[in-house]
């Protein structure tokens, strides 16, 4: 299958110029009737047959054997969750916090991975440091790095920048951070769907990600990576019977590996989609993803002056920022043209994610949308 075959199986693509994959993808018509199969399956036919909870356990074990998958980690590794904020959380509950515990982030984290050392900061008294950066670069390099890891219990940080679509430089972060003696998570959600990712090359303690950008699933679909061996020493802070080895048991045993962090009944039909839009995905190729991508993000960079681009002018991800005097306003002047991007609060700018399934018309389009702002 090629990207345009896919194209043209997405309803959502077809009275739009869609360029916000990275707030949300819209789902390609298998995917959606895979979600539905198994809804449908698990409330007309599960329940006079195996059983609703066997049938909805069945797609859980299909989601976490293409997530496994993906990412290029072991079933164990894998826990299902609603969300990249929801994986954050389960793993920051987990931990003992106190005062003399550090967390260092980036200043371009999203709100998900700030909010929840907020938090800890203030109920808790942890320290939250931030490594600065400038351009969706890390101000200071890995000697900033080395600086802030000092004494620090957690890394948090993002493989690509929402707000520059930077590659930050996870596999010297996680070295610095692990001869310091720190955990390191990974907000991954801008890059499964667009890169290939190797969870054993970045070296981290936890990767959190959601199906709902990239991967083109639908909503409520999280998955949570956590490296082997390290959840022995961490409680998480809600507990059900997806947790635990036999939930009837007098005395709880968590389950083995990732799967300590999953808690209750949720429905099958987003992962159903989940396991659906990585079948998918997969037949095209993620190389020929990336290939695409990065052909179509330099056809809308050369159409961006210099002053106006804040992402590399280079290749990095299919995000490109642009600055334009009003972003509020561009977007709803964009819109009324039926072209899709999003504002971001910082910085003061467009942000345009093209995905494969774009076209060199819809880049076009969206260029010459925005003469005006040049």
């Amino acid at each position: 299958m090629e990207p345009t075959d896919l194209r043209e199986m997405m309803p959502a693509l077809e009275s739009s110029v869609y360029c916000n994959w990275g707030a949300g993808g819209p789902s390609p018509r298998r995917v959606v009737e895979a979600a539905e199969s198994a809804l449908e399956h698990h409330e007309y036919e599960a329940p006079a047959a195996a059983g609703m909870y066997p049938a909805a356990f069945e797609v859980y074990d299909e989601a976490r054997a293409a997530v496994a998958d993906l990412l290029g980690a072991s079933l164990d590794e894998i826990a299902l969750t609603q969300s990249t904020t929801d994986g954050i959380n389960r793993v920051a509950g987990a931990l003992n916090w106190n005062e003399d515990d550090v967390v260092v982030r980036t200043d371009l984290e999203h709100s998900a991975g700030i909010l929840p050392w907020q938090r800890l900061e203030r109920e808790d008294g942890v320290e939250v440091r931030t490594l600065e950066t400038e351009g969706g670069r890390l101000d200071g390099g890995l000697e900033a790095v080395r600086a802030a890891a000092e004494d620090a219990t957690l890394f948090c940080v993002s493989s690509l920048t929402w707000t520059h679509g930077t590659r930050l430089p996870v596999e010297a972060i996680v070295e610095v951070a692990h001869d310091a003696g720190a955990l390191v998570l990974v907000d991954a959600v801008q890059s499964p769907g667009q890169v290939p990712v190797d969870v054993r090359e970045w070296g981290a303690d936890f990767v959190v990600a959601a199906g709902h950008k990239w991967l083109l699933a639908p909503f409520g679909a999280g998955f949570l990576f956590v490296r082997g061996g390290v959840e022995g020493d961490l409680v998480p802070a809600a507990i059900g019977y997806r947790s635990v080895e036999d939930a009837n048991a007098t005395d709880y045993r968590y389950a083995a590996g990732a799967r300590r962090f999953e808690v209750g009944t949720a429905s099958p039909a987003p992962h159903a989609g989940l396991t659906e839009a990585i079948a998918i995905l997969e037949e095209i190729g993620l190389e020929t993803i990336q290939r695409r991508i990065e052909r179509l993000t330099d056809r809308l960079k050369e159409g961006v002056p210099d002053d106006r681009l804040l992402s590399p002018r280079s290749y990095e991800s299919g995000l490109v920022t642009i600055a334009v005097d009003d972003p509020e306003r561009t977007v709803e002047r964009l819109a009324d043209r039926e072209i899709v991007v999003r504002s971001l609060p910082n910085p003061d700018a467009i942000r345009a994610s093209i995905h494969a399934f774009n076209s060199r018309a819809d880049v076009d389009a969206l260029l010459e949308a925005l003469e005006s702002e040049f």
